[in-house]
């Protein structure tokens, strides 16, 4: 790492940024006849890895920045970040002890929103790598970072906390948050402690281990479900919200009880990822004057057409209990060559099903595989004009 912070380590990074990686073994050969062979590899792997940030951080900043190959899968996504510095900033905080920091996402984040940091993280390489980028992008001076276990940092001079858990080890993705390194009770009690903090989690996190004084936030970003974040110190104890990035797009909650389901109507309301983790579906459900198809199902219907930014639209045309003979003389006698098959409360595989179908001809469809009052159906459409 260090080496690539010299001149000559820059000088091969900026000639790498748009190497092609099939032509790695022949751009390693050309490069280490000038270069030493140990700083072509690293040059070569931190290429990749800007590569592939590009997607989070944009081409500016990633091609810009250091990583790790953990630390790129790990980081938030700067339109995230951005949304919950924003949120931070809001909340008049000024100085955030940024614990389980990883590469910096997040530090970067607040920091552009005038918050002075403290990036702690327990890996060396890590915390060199912080340091790093918060120089390359102009922000060393609100960036602070130390290496240290965040259970000995003491937090009481900061206006928040900000912690984020590991939650991937040797064999993959973490689903107790118990086994998040911190645990997530560890987290809790650190934020208890704090005027102000926010805890980023897992989205699929069960509803009931919320702390009661906690608000929790899902947010999705082009509509990906990204993560679910536990606020503490907002004056909103208990609400439940989903944020649709880029917009941004809130709903918060009200508590609001499922609707009773009923029959298909013209229109198919499909909630976004964030709303659905959030138990929002009734709110979706009231905003477009809806009911659900199915009491286990999170498809909204209704009659009439009502714009909404927390859920895509679809004029129904077809509603049919699910016989593929019938599905593929459809298609057929519609010469529909362009399908998009969606499932949810269905055991078929799409991509199974599309081979089946053996799609041709100029024009699209939808095709909604699901249950309508617990009977397995295919519902068929198009994208309702908003």
């Amino acid at each position: 790492m260090g080496a690539l912070l010299g001149e000559e380590g820059q000088r091969l990074l900026a000639g790498l940024r748009d190497y092609e990686p099939g032509q790695e073994l022949a751009t390693a050969t050309r490069l280490r006849r000038e270069h030493p062979a140990e700083l072509v590899s690293a040059a070569l792997g931190m290429a990749r890895l800007r590569q592939r940030a590009v997607a989070k951080f944009g081409a500016e900043d990633a091609y810009r920045m250091y990583f790790t190959p953990g630390g790129v899968e790990q980081a938030t996504r700067a339109s995230v970040a951005a949304h919950r510095a924003r949120r931070f900033a809001e909340l008049g905080v000024r100085s955030v002890a940024d614990l389980c920091c990883g590469i910096g996402g997040d530090a970067i984040a607040l920091a552009r929103a005038g918050i002075s940091v403290l990036a702690v993280d327990r890996s060396e390489e890590t915390c060199e790598v912080v340091r790093a980028n918060a120089a390359a992008l102009g922000l060393g001076g609100l960036i602070e970072v130390r290496r240290a276990d965040v259970a000995d940092v003491d937090t009481s001079g900061y206006d928040a906390v900000f912690v984020d858990p590991a939650r991937r080890g040797g064999r993959g993705r973490i689903f107790d948050p118990e086994a998040y390194s911190p645990p997530l009770s560890w987290a809790v009690e650190a934020a208890r402690t704090a005027r102000h903090a926010a805890l980023k989690i897992a989205p699929g996190i069960p509803h009931e281990i919320i702390p009661a004084e906690a608000e929790a936030e899902w947010i999705s970003d082009g509509g990906d479900v990204k993560e679910a974040v536990l606020w503490f110190g907002t004056g909103a104890p208990g609400a439940r919200s989903a944020t649709l990035l880029p917009g941004p797009y809130t709903l918060l909650g009200a508590g609001l009880p499922d609707p009773e389901p009923g029959p298909v109507g013209r229109y198919l309301y499909e909630p976004d990822g964030a709303v659905i983790r959030a138990h929002l579906v009734a709110d979706v459900a009231r905003q477009v004057g809806g009911r659900l198809i199915d009491p286990t199902i999170a498809y909204v219907t209704a009659d009439k057409m009502r714009t909404t930014p927390y859920a895509a639209a679809y004029a129904i045309t077809d509603v049919l209990p699910f016989n593929l003979k019938k599905l593929k003389a459809i298609v057929r006698e519609r010469a529909i060559g362009v399908v998009v098959i969606k499932k949810r409360g269905s055991a078929v595989e799409p991509e199974e099903l599309r081979r089946k179908l053996k799609p041709s001809g100029p024009n699209s469809c939808v095709i909604f595989l699901t249950r309508v009052a617990g009977a397995p159906s295919m519902l068929l459409g198009q994208p309702a004009a908003g």
